[in-house]
């Protein structure tokens, strides 16, 4: 869990003052596939998803208002951050992309109306990310030099790709490297 790592920079940047009454509060109850839950005339969906995002990701899907709370399977303007598995991940955006959804709030940015459109750039992302991985590992190319290259072409279309687009290929190398 990373739970401690956000406490602490939370207390960094918000002050210990305003963190000092958060906790971690552990959670009482499994979701295996979905779990269905009625707020008292608010149904929700909470789904589970294999690995994607992460290896623990989560929806809670608002039936009622056709509102998903995707978390980070679905993000925009800031490059996808891969924790788990590039082709779980690219999986996981077919079955949202079927949905019945009328709006998305993605794990980062804002709320999405034309979330079809959002949803297929990042598709677009993490499949440039994985063709280009393949490429270079198919050309036998060092794995310092695939975090360097692969998903350049991506570069101008997302806030921190700087940031993660390295990471991100040094993760779907380590997946796809024994295909």
């Amino acid at each position: 869990m990373r739970g401690q790592f956000y406490l602490d920079a939370y207390r960094r940047s918000l002050g210990a003052e305003i963190m000092a009454d958060v906790k971690i509060v552990p959670s009482t109850q499994l979701v295996g596939e979905e779990l269905h839950l009625d707020l008292g005339g608010r149904r929700l969906v909470v789904k589970a998803w294999r690995t994607a995002h992460t290896d623990s990701d989560l929806t809670v899907m608002d039936e009622d208002t056709g509102t998903l709370f995707a978390g980070d399977l679905v993000v925009t303007k800031h490059v996808p951050v891969l924790d788990g598995s590039i082709l779980g991940w690219l999986g996981a955006i077919n079955d949202i992309a079927q949905m019945p959804v009328k709006r998305v709030l993605p794990g980062h940015g804002p709320v999405i109306d034309n979330w079809a459109s959002a949803l297929e750039q990042q598709r677009r992302y993490l499949e440039r990310l994985t063709r280009d991985v393949r490429s270079l590992i198919s050309r036998g190319t060092p794995i310092s030099a695939v975090a360097r290259a692969a998903g350049e072409a991506e570069r101008d279309r997302w806030k921190l790709f700087e940031e993660y687009n390295a990471r991100n290929a040094t993760a779907a190398f380590a997946e796809l490297e024994w295909e």
